[in-house]
Formats: C-alpha cells, structure tokens, sequence
C-alpha cells in the first residue's frame, strides 16, 4: 500500500492491514525517511492507533538518535488518544483505543523527554502539546514558562495548550492581541473552549467584520457558541446563509452547541421570538 494513497484516502476505508504496515515502518530506522513521518502522522488515527502503534511512536519520542522531525510527529500523534483515554477515564474500555497501562507510560515517557533540556525545541513543543491534552500539574508551570518567554514559537505552543489546561484567562486575552495570526487564531480557540466571558467583544467583532481570514472565523463562530450562547444565535444568523459551504457547517454546528449550552433558556427565548412574530402577523387568515 502506497501511503500516500493512504493520506488521500479516507482512514474509515483503509484497508485492515494499514497498522501493521505503520507498525513496520516505523520500527524500522532504515525505511524511508518520508514514509517514516507519513507513517507516524497516520499511526495517530483513531481507526488504527491501539498499544503497539503507541509504543513504537513512544519509542521514537524518547529515542535520541531519531530525526527532530519524526519524533515530533510521533509526539503530537499520541495526542488524541491522550485525550480521549482521560475524558473517558476507562469507564467504557471500548471507548479508548489505548490501555491505561499504554496511557499511564506515554504521560511518564512524555513528561521525562520534555524536560530534558537537550531534546531539540520542535520536539519538546509538540510534547507539550500532546501532554497537555491529558492534562496534570506539571503542565501549568511548563505552559507559563513558555508564554511568559519571547519566543514566539513557544508562545504559539504555550496558547495551544491553553485549549486543554485551565487557569489562563489572563493570558488568553493578552493572545488575543498577538499580531502574530497563528497565535490570534489560536487564542480565539482558547477563548471559546474555556468560555472567557471578556473575549466576547473581540470575539464578536471578527465575526462582524467583512474582512475576517476564514480559519479565523471559523474559530471565532465556534467560540460565541460557548462564550455567550444565548446571544451567539442572533450574531450569526446572517451567516447562515453563506455561499461557503464550511461557513454554513460551522454556523449550524455552533447553533446546536448554543442550543445544548443554553438549554431551557434558549427554548424560551426562541418561543418568545415566535410569539412575538405571530402577534404581530395578526390572525391567521382562512383560505
């Protein structure tokens, strides 16, 4: 199988024996240099990641004489499974490609190279940025330590894990005045999924702007639906109606989210809204 074609291809139509070839590749240091990351990029699907895959991505995270590259690839593609296997807690083992021994050694295994000092930067980044997606203590120092510093490499990985880790409010709208996009973009994200209430008028704004760079307010819509839900409805209903097809997903999946967040509320408020529309259409008239 030609992992390229695999890339193109959608994982729930890969063939049963992708693992293994993953598998294969990446336990061997000799195989192509390119089908090695291609391989430890797939291996991190949900489709296909189980133990083995696990380990030998581990493997490579912890193994020196890896390329930066490849063993930063294998980092952030434990990611996933990392964050599903502790919102799940194992309560329903079939949930969780992975096991709470294979969870509990990545956790060990990832915060033991991180804070070797002598593992090249882009590595140490993307196992932050794993790590934190199973959050635990350590990671609120490391992710200080990297905001508070000028690199703005380390400041983009410091905003990323503010999605995972609380306590980072203050920060979070600092980000949001970054010039630097990928971090802009990135603490919009933030802003939403920890529901920062002071980000809302920015927030708002890059919807209301005609101008705004998609990626962003593709992030920016779905953060209203969580920051204010009872208001996100009446801010993007004009992009409703968008001719892009990703902008018209994205405003239905952030009226959903609004809907379950606001509950009750918002049932009543949309009722009101009906009412009012019905009183002031007058009677019904008979055909």
């Amino acid at each position: 199988m030609d992992l390229k074609i695999l890339k193109d291809t959608p994982p729930w139509e890969w063939p049963r024996g992708a693992a293994h070839q993953f598998l294969t590749i990446l336990r061997n240091p000799k195989a192509d240099a390119a089908d090695r990351l291609l391989a430890a990029e797939l291996a991190g699907d949900f489709t296909v990641i189980n133990d083995p895959l696990a380990d030998a991505l581990l493997a490579i995270v912890g193994n020196a004489a890896e390329p930066a590259e490849l063993r930063a690839q294998a980092a952030i593609s434990l990611g996933p499974a990392l964050e599903q296997a502790d919102i799940d807690e194992f309560d329903d083992p079939d949930s969780v490609p992975i096991s709470e021994k294979t969870f509990r050694k990545i956790k060990q295994t990832l915060r033991k190279v991180y804070l070797d000092s002598s593992v090249p930067k882009f590595t140490r980044r993307r196992i932050l940025e794993a790590a934190a997606r199973a959050p635990e203590e350590w990671h609120s120092g490391a992710i200080r330590t990297a905001w508070s510093g000028a690199d703005p490499e380390w400041k983009l990985t410091a905003v990323f894990c503010m999605n995972y880790v609380r306590g980072f409010d203050p920060q979070i709208l600092d980000a949001l005045d970054s010039p630097d996009p990928l971090i802009h973009y990135e603490a919009v994200r933030a802003a939403g999924t920890r529901e920062v209430e002071a980000a809302w008028p920015h927030v708002a704004a890059l919807i209301a702007a005609p101008g705004t760079d998609k990626d962003l307010l593709l992030a920016a819509i779905e953060a209203v639906a969580t920051i204010r839900p009872l208001e996100a409805r009446a801010l993007l209903v004009d992009l409703a109606d968008s001719e892009d097809e990703d902008i018209q997903e994205a405003v239905d999946e952030a009226m959903s989210m609004a809907e379950t967040m606001s509950g009750d509320e918002f049932d009543d408020e949309f009722d009101e809204d009906e009412e009012d529309d019905d009183e002031n259409e007058g009677p019904e008239r008979i055909h």
